[in-house]
């Protein structure tokens, strides 16, 4: 049915800050979120590095007995999607009388997992995990609670597509919209920051040992980078029916002009330049936009030596001519795994908005891959009519999601 599918609401909780406003002076002035977390080396890490996120208070959010049911990151979730409905003017009475769906990238939850498994070694009983326990562990905890929590009744279930979760999830989420099988749909990504949570990533030498630099650690298509920095929290987006967002006088953000995808059918964590370049260029199929017109990159970029190599020549055969702008957010909040998808949407979001281009702090010997790309290292005052998002996962998934301002 091809429906205009527009953005009414937007919520983040991030290394970057806890809401709107905080994150987009964060990224103006290109902070870095990255720390050291102590628990880390205590539990046997070779890298303490993560981007810092504080637990939110959910207190007057959520009542005592759902919050037992919330892993950490549906938490991060809940207090990004209160964000997202106070924007979207979406309240409770609203959400009772009109069925909204939920659609959340999300691809692990360790820390319940593990905290189960601790109480059963321990006590040998399982009547002693807790009413919460079950539901917890579940990969689908956040999209259940979301739903729960919120009495969201359309459509919902969790996408669990490694790093590009988040990124499918909106993907999925404007197809159902553009489909006319929904009008308004919740879409987002989480990602836990527990070092429960990534010891697996540490063990294969993905992360950072510059760890007496912490803010310098994260440095997409810079020569000198030596690994990526794992983040976390959550973004939400409310995906909205254009006609149904005017009659209900809501706020738009942007429009979903474009979602392409693709796999690359080769070795588990290999990136691929053939595979990415596919899911930018069915993006801009989809949207009907040409590369010349794409105005900023929110590029995937997570500071590895290969993935980073393989997005610059993908960026370098479709969009260095144009000169068009790329910057790695992630070079300021780290690698936000299953959220990263989402939250460099809200991102970018924000630079739309705002009238600027966020830096890739830490870029200072070009990687030779990035040579001809336009990498942005300081902020710059840009108007941006239409972005473009890639987020790449483990399994070789790869999402491209295309956004502009929204004009009638």
């Amino acid at each position: 049915m091809n429906r205009r599918v527009v953005i009414t609401g937007i919520g983040i909780y991030s290394c970057l800050g806890e809401n709107l406003d905080s994150v987009a002076l964060s990224l103006y002035r290109g902070k870095s979120g990255i720390g050291i977390d102590p628990a880390r080396t205590a539990y046997g890490y070779r890298s303490p590095l993560t981007g810092i996120v504080a637990p939110p208070d959910l207190r007057g959010l959520t009542d005592r007995r759902m919050r037992q049911s919330l892993p950490e990151e549906a938490g991060f979730a809940v207090a990004a999607t209160h964000e997202a409905m106070r924007t979207a003017g979406v309240d409770g009475d609203y959400r009772r009388d009109n069925e909204i769906g939920v659609i959340y990238g999300n691809d692990a939850s360790a820390q319940a997992v593990i905290g189960a498994h601790e109480v059963m070694r321990e006590k040998k009983d399982s009547m002693l995990i807790g009413s919460g326990g079950a539901f917890r562990s579940m990969t689908s905890a956040v999209s259940m609670n979301l739903s729960t929590i919120f009495g969201l009744r359309g459509v919902s279930f969790s996408v669990a597509a490694a790093c590009a979760s988040g990124s499918h999830a909106i993907g999925l989420g404007y197809m159902f919209i553009r489909a006319g099988m929904q009008e308004m749909t919740l879409c987002g990504g989480a990602q836990e920051v527990n070092f429960y949570s990534m010891a697996g990533f540490d063990g294969l030498s993905a992360f950072s040992m510059r760890i007496d630099e912490p803010e310098k650690a994260s440095r997409p298509f810079d020569a000198n980078r030596d690994g990526l920095v794992p983040g976390g929290g959550a973004a939400s987006l409310m995906l909205e029916d254009g006609e149904h967002a005017l009659k209900r006088g809501a706020t738009i953000y942007g429009e979903v002009l474009g979602y392409g995808f693709s796999s690359n059918g080769g070795q588990i964590s290999q990136a691929s330049e053939h595979g990415s370049a596919i899911a930018m260029e069915r993006a801009l199929t989809n949207a009907g936009v040409k590369a010349s017109e794409v105005d900023y990159i929110n590029a995937h970029a997570t500071s590895t030596p290969q993935g980073d190599r393989c997005e610059a020549l993908a960026l370098d055969r479709i969009f260095a001519a144009a000169g068009v702008p790329v910057s790695s957010t992630k070079s300021m909040t780290g690698h936000e795994c299953w959220m990263a998808g989402a939250s460099e949407i809200v991102y970018s979001l924000l630079m739309m908005r705002n009238g600027f281009i966020a830096p890739n702090i830490n870029f200072e010997t070009p990687d030779v891959a990035a040579r001809n790309l336009n990498i942005i290292s300081k902020t710059e005052e840009r108007k941006i009519d239409v972005f473009l998002s890639n987020s790449f996962g483990f399994g070789g998934t790869n999402s491209t999601i295309i956004v502009g301002k929204y004009r009638r």
